[in-house]
């Protein structure tokens, strides 16, 4: 995976020495739930960030992994963290900042018949102070929606999939969201909205069109990949890593 992330700062740093605009493929940002939520955060009307909750419970059936060379390193590079949780992880790294310090441990269940692992979960430490923890699987039969849940000051926030669930701590409660053909990993792991990389691809043709920055520019990109080799680092080394 160090090999991978070699290779991917490689070409962010050509893209920003030629001025070249690079643009990474994360759809989750693009959800309108997403969104609200990034908007609540930047205006502080949320308060500070206190404990994270990161959740990538999904469900691959063994057939998923027989199609030659998935779930190994030549070909998907890694398991769980690099082809599904990726998204959850980059998306919780763009609202609660950098993490400092993780620990974990990395597996391959009894359920799965693969090279890289379909189980992690870690202690997390993040620069702003904030403490959490992340899950992630594809051992989670029949598959339960993605959630990053972030407790604030004010407030604690559930971003589940396409919806977000605020439970203000004066006892107010809003919702915010849109409907879903389906939930990833129940009825297929391909059953999702195409608006959302819809709408990464309209934000990237504006950035090229009006020379701004894309929602997920190439060295945002960097950072979930960053996580996900601390994380396989930690649970080989048995001991905590820091970023």
């Amino acid at each position: 995976m160090k090999e991978q992330r070699r290779y991917a700062t490689e070409i962010v740093e050509i893209c920003e020495t030629h001025n070249v605009p690079l643009g990474m493929v994360f759809q989750h940002r693009a959800r309108m739930a997403s969104m609200k939520l990034q908007d609540m955060i930047k205006s502080g009307e949320l308060g500070e960030l206190g404990l994270v909750n990161i959740e990538a419970p999904l469900w691959r059936s063994q057939s998923y992994y027989d199609e030659p060379g998935r779930g190994s390193y030549e070909r998907d590079g890694g398991g769980v963290l690099l082809s599904q949780a990726i998204h959850t992880m980059d998306l919780a790294l763009s609202m609660t900042g950098d993490i400092t310090e993780v620990q974990a441990i990395s597996r391959t269940t009894r359920f799965h018949d693969m090279e890289s692992e379909d189980f992690v979960t870690a202690g997390l430490t993040f620069t702003n102070g904030a403490v959490g923890n992340l899950l992630a699987t594809t051992a989670n039969y029949p598959g339960m929606p993605e959630c990053i849940t972030l407790h604030f000051d004010k407030a604690v926030v559930r971003l589940e999939r396409a919806n977000l669930h605020i439970v203000w701590r004066d006892g107010r409660t809003e919702t915010f969201g849109e409907d879903e053909v389906a939930v990833e990993g129940v009825t297929g792991p391909m059953d999702f909205k195409s608006s959302w990389h819809g709408g990464i691809i309209s934000d990237f043709a504006d950035a090229i069109t009006n020379g701004t920055a894309p929602m997920v520019s190439g060295r945002e990109g960097l950072k979930v990949h960053q996580l996900i080799d601390a994380l396989v680092a930690s649970s080989e080394q048995k001991k905590a890593v820091t970023l």
